[in-house]
């Protein structure tokens, strides 16, 4: 007997989650979650998970403002799992010729609701008296953003929506979405066929392949990204707040009281997600140490104590792509988010769950991310870029 569904969600990471939680949280129960793996197991897991608003966009600014209250108010929002949230304050720094462009930035943020605002260098030593700052003239700070375990977040979401009636089948891989026309009419997996005429694809860099066959394109790359751990010296234990860093090029933030992980704006892209090097390559093990330093000097001494690597798909412009992927109806798209989309998945999956279950147009808050754009020439770039997209990426 062939399973039915009023919809099918392809991707167990924490976009999936989010909107598998929304749905069900709006009355539509009968929905079912594939997860090829384990939930969280592609690039969500992977995730450095900062939880920042600081963009040089306002659309992706605004999603991160709207999630931020998820993170802080999980009981009341969610209702299971703790997504384990820590307000380290986060810290935007660029190079000093950039100063009016950072100013412009914060400027905008405000706009949109955003909490945050510009420091002087004294004033960020006496947040980090361990920071060095006499390679830049000010910094963005955000006293509420900081970090959450992206696991735990997932894994909240999932057991709220099973508990509203979701079904989730992990270690189930969508193997085809099927059609006739413009219409969606089911998902066949490695075991089984799912009818359904809705579908919404959040698979990350499994997602290109599983749209090609109906035809659609969207440029998107699998991109290979690192991140490592390290121990700080007993003259470094203070915790400290978390850096995007554009001079040194480098993200840094703690992990728990003595550890802290950092990555460096690097792309390696065409990697196969379902064979890639899941570890830390040697360089970039230097390579981050020598920027860390850069910073904060006490972490000359940091001792490596491990690190990971992990896919995530870039799109042309560095920005997600969520949208009901035409020609097709009801076949919805969650794709290239960049590395960027853990902070804002909250508010994706809200969105998209409106969007799902209204008769009313894209909501406003997707429509800057539509797949058209890049036809319209309508990019996310900002108005105000640092020249660092990199460091954008798997925070």
């Amino acid at each position: 007997m062939i399973e039915t569904a009023d919809a099918v969600i392809i991707g167990g990471g924490v976009i999936g989650a989010s909107t598998a939680f929304h749905l069900a949280e709006r009355g539509m129960s009968r929905v079912t979650l594939l997860e090829r793996s384990t939930l969280g197991g592609g690039a969500t897991g992977k995730s450095g998970a900062v939880v920042r608003m600081h963009y040089t966009n306002p659309h992706d600014a605004a999603l991160a403002q709207q999630s931020l209250s998820y993170f802080q108010q999980w009981r009341e929002r969610v209702g299971r799992g703790d997504p384990r949230y820590v307000a380290t304050g986060v810290v935007r720094l660029v190079l000093p010729r950039h100063e009016a462009r950072l100013r412009a930035n914060v400027a905008m943020l405000r706009g949109v609701g955003v909490n945050t605002s510009l420091i002087t260098p004294d004033e960020l030593r006496a947040l980090d008296p361990g920071c060095r700052v006499d390679d830049i003239t000010c910094a963005a700070y955000e006293p509420e953003s900081g970090y959450a375990d992206p696991s735990a977040t997932t894994f909240g979401f999932a057991a709220r929506a099973e508990e509203l009636g979701v079904t989730i089948r992990t270690g189930v891989a969508a193997a085809a979405i099927e059609t006739e026309g413009d219409r969606v009419t089911g998902v066949v997996t490695t075991g089984d066929r799912l009818a359904t005429d809705t579908v919404v694809v959040a698979a990350g860099a499994w997602s290109g392949p599983l749209l090609a066959p109906l035809g659609l394109d969207y440029g998107l790359e699998p991109n290979r990204v690192q991140i490592v751990i390290v121990r700080r010296p007993p003259d470094a234990e203070a915790t400290h707040p978390t850096y995007i860093d554009g001079p040194n090029n480098i993200w840094l933030r703690p992990e728990g009281e003595v550890t802290s992980l950092a990555g460096v704006g690097r792309d390696q892209l065409g990697a196969d997600p379902d064979l890639f090097n899941q570890s830390v390559d040697f360089d970039y093990i230097a390579d981050v140490q020598r920027r860390i330093a850069a910073r904060r000097p006490a972490l000359a001494n940091a001792i490596m104590r491990g690190g990971w690597a992990g896919v995530i798909t870039m799109s042309q412009d560095g920005h997600a792509i969520i949208d009901e992927l035409a020609p097709y109806q009801r076949l919805f798209g969650v794709l290239g988010d960049s590395g960027t989309n853990f902070k804002t998945a909250p508010a994706i999956g809200n969105c998209l769950a409106e969007w799902m279950l209204s008769s009313e147009a894209r909501p406003a808050a997707l429509d800057p991310f539509r797949a058209r754009r890049f036809d319209e020439g309508a990019s996310l770039t900002g108005a105000h870029e640092y020249g660092d997209r990199l460091l954008d990426v798997f925070r």
